[in-house]
């Protein structure tokens, strides 16, 4: 048998992972009882189950997935290998529609792959007078989305298919926003970390880290109605080139907004009132 000390001190693992693994096998453990009871002894099962994912964590298998969830804007995600796992940066994206959008209108929102539906979900929550649609080509991802949605008491219309594809001619968007794959193809970041084990279509445009973003906004001038919004997270390195793209697309109010870093992560801009000024 294994007691709740022996694993946290013995265990090649850092101590706060190896809490939270034993956490996970043996639910409603908490750390005031890992303190106040550590000859607490694990079942068989729990042993085995925690060697497993112990395992899994020392050959490199990010926790959110041994876990099964990640917390994003203040709530619990469930997310899988078919998802993306959500990452603080992309909160930015979230604070920025809030903050541009009028939150308490019927405004009519479009996540462009949408993957575990962080972004989508979030926003429905955050904005519930928001009518909120999302996209992805992963049937896989979007029952992630799906699932998340229903356990968050999130209204969102999910659709599978290739970004604006599914929409059929539905047009008028006061907002679209997008995490779309911005890693290109050669960049050395696609084989350490986490990242490895990341669906690889969710990272990159297998080019030049540009290509759906190019999409994106070549597509945004139809489906936005005078005066909407597109928001979009990319690379640290890419804001000037995204920002060229929406100046082209005839988009006005061009901006990059930077993460806590200090480095470019989410662009914006807004459809012309006035439709003859482009």
């Amino acid at each position: 048998m294994l007691t709740i000390e022996q694993a946290l001190r013995c265990h090649p693992l850092p101590r706060l992972e190896t809490r939270m693994l034993l956490q996970h096998v043996r639910p409603g453990l908490t750390h005031a009882r890992m303190i106040a009871d550590p000859d607490l002894q694990l079942t068989e099962s729990e042993v085995a189950q925690f060697t497993q994912l112990a395992q899994r964590r020392l050959q490199g298998e990010p926790m959110a997935y041994l876990l099964g969830e990640r917390e994003f804007y203040g709530r619990n995600f469930r997310v899988t290998p078919a998802v993306l796992i959500p990452r603080p940066e992309t909160e930015h994206l979230v604070e920025a529609a809030l903050q541009h959008v009028a939150a308490v209108a019927p405004m009519r929102v479009l996540d462009l792959g949408c993957g575990s539906g962080a972004i989508a979900v979030t926003l429905a929550l955050e904005a519930p007078a928001w009518q909120v649609q999302a996209v992805d080509l992963s049937n896989d991802a979007v029952a992630v989305s799906r699932d998340n949605a229903d356990r968050l008491g999130a209204t969102v219309s999910f659709h599978l298919g290739s970004w604006y594809q599914p929409l059929g001619e539905q047009c008028g968007f006061d907002l679209i926003v997008s995490n779309p794959p911005y890693i290109e193809k050669h960049d050395h970041h696609l084989e350490e970390g986490d990242v490895r084990f990341e669906p690889r279509m969710a990272l990159t445009d297998e080019g030049d880290g540009l290509d759906c973003l190019r999409k994106i906004i070549a597509g945004a001038p139809a489906r936005l109605k005078p005066g909407g919004w597109i928001m979009l997270e990319h690379g640290y390195d890419q804001g000037a080139a995204v920002r060229q793209l929406l100046r082209q697309a005839g988009l006005q109010a061009v901006a990059t907004r930077a993460d806590l870093a200090g480095l470019d992560r989410v662009s914006l801009g807004q459809m012309p009132i006035d439709l003859l000024s482009v």
